[in-house]
């Protein structure tokens, strides 16, 4: 490289590493700002993945175009016309307002974030390999790759700081300022390259491949170029799933397996000496195996560092092998290096929409890792085909194995099951069983691995309020001291089995709000509790938060809140914004119940912020189990401006004042994370 070309290779650089920062810096941004509209599920982080996969896509696909016009001056022109359009459209962009939207989820995310986000995205992601061509063209050189891994190392980047730096100090709106002025500086940036790569000329054809080029030209690496980032965002996305379903719905843990992702990328792309072929391939063969096994046992659950690390390390060694093979195929000629950078986007388009979008339509249970895991065996066993019968034989009985692992899974969900049902807001099973011997019979409903109510069908417990549930837990205080033996008016967000209707009286009102339309056919037909409360029950389907917005004041004595999505209550739910909109419902003296039971969010400090940022009192109640009455441990925060209530002997012997946590305050709309209140020491096994 001459020394005339330096500082336009650091312009490129620069220009290169910024949008890759960019890039990824306003994914969680976006995110976060559908939250209020549709609700916490874990599927709204899936689907907005799919999204940005799908953008990568049209983005590669954008920049390949315009490769392919390199001896016309117009292409640098149009790029630069529409990032000045898309720097205008940023400014003027409003707030997406879906909560008047009608149709499926996904229809209303991907018409969002591209009417928001969309055109700025499409123009970040052509960065990479548009900027690579021009570079070449400019230089009359080679594809530089290294380029490739400086705008993963600006994705990796923004990954970290987001959730570290960025979301704990900065209100949503500031963050998006500080975005669009970021955004202006990468437009700049980009259009004095336009300017300069207008004369330059089409990219020489080389006269031989050079020697480190791992193979010519032929379909089998163009199958393999879109195949193998395919299983690796298969991958991605089912650990991404797993764990927003099962731990939380946060971005955080969107983040974390993302953020391994791309530094499979870069390790593959910038340090291609350190992949060693035989370690790399039978550590994924370890770890798919030991997690098959883990898979196998729907009952087990693991403590948190060790779930997220095995399915990390997994994940890491899934896509490493995935990309350093992709790498380990690149094209020799410069000439086909956008369609290089395209058929990956393909591949991760594909697999990501295979398991976000296809796999929640076509089964009715959660095969997502049997797949993403079967996919790369598959992946596995094409690529190592030509190096000999051993590599065969190996990933033979590994796709075998996976294959297998797929049947005895259908067979485990369907052993006591009475229903599977799945949809954009995740897998619902109802299990039968008849242990404890007391209960005669015990149905259970699940949500991914998580119970969300159970009924005991022996007469003497059939209408006695189970799992979190307890008369001697937050809400079971709540409900008997609150009104005397008037009637009561009850609202409950998230309605599960029904359980709390087994508390209701003659007289009693109980409005039950749920956003998942297929629970409450199951709450009405496979248990009772619905049926034989004595309480006039009624029910208001959609986003919680949305339609107590919009109904009138219905003046409850009494509002749980108890929409789980996967083992946390959605974040937009706790807000000192969802707070006022509670308020408005309550009626004089009447109070909000949070269930925070939570195996890895310490949530209470945090709702009792939020309670006093609005004036009110917040008290935490903790209950322990009880297995001879089907009783879990449980903590409920109640919240309420009547302070007498929290004086009655019987719940006074109980309430436990909250310390606040040290912070900005209480969490809004604009400002909430959840770094700090994660809950990284070892709990027992359950």
């Amino acid at each position: 490289m001459s020394a005339a070309s330096r500082p336009v290779r650091v312009l490129y650089g620069a220009a290169i590493f910024l949008g890759a920062f960019l890039l990824f810096a306003i994914e969680p941004m976006a995110a976060k700002r559908l939250l209020p509209a549709l609700g916490g599920s874990s599927a709204v982080w899936i689907t907005c993945l799919v999204f940005f996969q799908s953008a990568l896509l049209f983005g590669y696909l954008y920049a390949h175009a315009l490769a392919r016009r390199a001896q016309a001056n117009w292409p640098s022109l149009l790029h630069t016309g529409l990032l000045a359009l898309a720097a205008i459209l940023l400014a003027a962009a409003p707030r997406p307002d879906l909560g008047r939207s009608s149709g499926h989820p996904v229809t209303a995310i991907f018409t969002a974030l591209s009417l928001t986000i969309g055109l700025p995205f499409l123009l970040l992601s052509s960065t990479g390999p548009l900027l690579q061509n021009w570079w070449a063209r400019q230089q009359q050189s080679r594809i530089p790759w290294r380029f490739f891994a400086l705008s993963n190392a600006g994705s990796l980047l923004a990954l970290l700081v987001y959730p570290s730096l960025i979301e704990p100090r900065l209100a949503l709106s500031r963050q998006r300022i500080c975005w669009g002025w970021g955004f202006a500086l990468y437009a700049l940036l980009c259009a004095g390259l336009a300017w300069r790569v207008r004369s330059a000329g089409a990219l020489p054809e080389p006269d031989a491949p050079p020697a480190d080029a791992a193979l010519p030209r032929c379909m089998r690496a163009r199958v393999l170029w879109f195949l193998l980032p395919a299983a690796a965002a298969m991958q991605l996305c089912a650990v991404t799933s797993h764990l927003s379903e099962n731990i939380a719905a946060i971005p955080l843990l969107w983040i974390l397996p993302l953020a391994v992702y791309l530094i499979t990328f870069i390790l593959a792309f910038e340090f291609p000496g350190f992949y060693r072929r035989w370690i790399v391939s039978r550590m994924l063969v370890v770890l798919l195996a030991s997690l098959s096994l883990i898979l196998s046992k729907t009952d087990v659950s693991l403590p948190i560092l060790l779930n997220i690390g095995f399915f990390l390390a997994e994940l890491f060694f899934a896509c490493y092998f995935c990309h350093a093979e992709t790498y380990a195929l690149r094209p020799a000629r410069a000439q086909d290096g956008t369609l290089f950078y395209l058929l990956i986007a393909a591949g991760g388009a594909a697999g990501s929409f295979f398991i976000g979008i296809l796999c929640p339509l076509l089964f009715r249970a959660n095969y997502d890792f049997v797949f993403a895991f079967l996919a790369t065996a598959a992946v596995a066993l094409a690529d190592a085909w030509p190096r000999g019968w051993s590599q065969r034989l190996l990933w033979s009985a590994g796709t075998a194995a996976l294959l297998a692992l797929l049947m005895m899974l259908r067979i485990a969900y369907a052993r006591n099951t009475l229903l599977e049902e799945r949809n954009f807001y995740g897998a619902l099973r109802v299990e039968e069983s008849h242990v404890p011997a007391q209960a005669l019979t015990v149905r259970t409903l699940l949500h991914g691995a998580i119970q969300h109510g159970t009924q005991w069908f022996a007469p003497e417990f059939r209408r006695t309020p189970t799992t979190y549930y307890a008369i001697d837990s937050g809400i079971g205080l709540a409900l008997r001291f609150c009104c005397g033996d008037r009637p009561r008016n009850i609202g409950v967000v998230g309605l599960g089995t029904g359980t709390i209707a087994a508390y209701g009286r003659p007289g009693d009102r109980i409005r039950f709000y749920e956003i998942n339309p297929a629970v409450l056919p199951i709450a009405q037909h496979l248990f009772t509790y619905l049926r034989d409360s004595q309480a006039q029950i009624t029910f208001a389907p959609g986003d919680a938060r949305l339609s107590l917005a919009a109904e009138a004041p219905q003046r409850f004595d009494v509002l749980a809140i108890d929409a789980f999505s996967g083992d946390a209550i959605p974040v937009h739910l706790l807000t000192t914004q969802a707070l006022r909109i509670y308020r408005r419902q309550l009626a004089a003296g009447g109070m909000v119940a949070f269930h925070v039971s939570n195996r890895y969010l310490d949530l209470p400090p945090e709702i009792a912020a939020v309670a006093q940022a609005g004036g009110m009192q917040a008290r935490v109640f903790d209950t322990p189990a009880n297995e001879a009455r089907g009783e879990f441990r449980a903590t409920w925060v109640l919240v309420t401006d009547h302070a007498d209530f929290f004086r009655q002997p019987a719940v006074a012997a109980t309430a436990r004042v909250i310390a606040l946590h040290p912070g900005p305050g209480a969490w809004t709309d604009e400002y909430s994370s959840l770094l700090p209140i994660l809950e990284w020491r070892l709990p027992t096994f359950e």
